[in-house]
């Protein structure tokens, strides 16, 4: 499993929180796609999918594209949902949040993003068993379940994910095991 990060929007590029947001990708963030696409072009790959949010939907149809494939897509494989959050950058929700908790700002647990994410990927991967599947997603969402495959040694609050990253997973014996974490080879073009 070619596990990726979206394309670059103008709200990462301002540190605003996207989360459920639909923002779309910016040109570098179409770059990106593109750049991710050449990279994973030379490769056998069985199928795609990806978050139902444009910025991951529009980097997953650039990849498919060269295979002449579709893109199937899961509201499972969203950002986390941060409520109230969502559109503001960190100095706004510290000025304005700073003595609620994320309960009450309509923001979903990390726990529960993980387990639909691993819930997702187990999925997928139990759809296609000996095939390469490329899934496009969120930052957080794919941190989430990294910390899940390496019992918190990578992942949430340790390892950086950029955009159009690659992690790469092997689900074996109904066990995930890590290939690769980010490799960005491809923007270096």
């Amino acid at each position: 499993m070619y596990l990726i990060r979206h394309g670059e929007t103008e709200w990462n590029q301002i540190r605003r929180i996207q989360g459920h947001s639909d923002i779309a990708l910016n040109e570098l963030g179409v770059r990106q796609a593109e750049q991710v696409a050449d990279r994973l072009r030379g490769e056998k790959i069985h199928a795609f999918y990806s978050s139902d949010l444009s910025r991951a939907r529009d980097t997953a149809a650039k990849i498919a594209g060269n295979f002449q494939s579709s893109v199937s897509t899961r509201t499972t494989l969203r950002e986390r949902c941060y409520g109230e959050w969502e559109g503001l950058t960190y100095e706004e929700i510290r000025e304005r949040f700073e003595n609620q908790d994320e309960a009450s700002c309509g923001i979903e647990t990390f726990e529960d993003m993980q387990r639909r994410a691993v819930a997702a990927m187990t999925e997928i991967a139990g759809s296609h068993p000996g095939e390469a599947i490329v899934v496009v997603s969120h930052g957080g969402l794919i941190n989430s379940f990294l910390h899940y495959v390496t019992v918190g040694e990578q992942g949430t609050g340790i390892t950086r994910i950029d955009n159009t990253g690659i992690t790469i997973f092997r689900y074996v014996d109904r066990r995930w095991e890590l290939l690769s974490v980010n490799d960005t080879d491809h923007l270096k073009a």
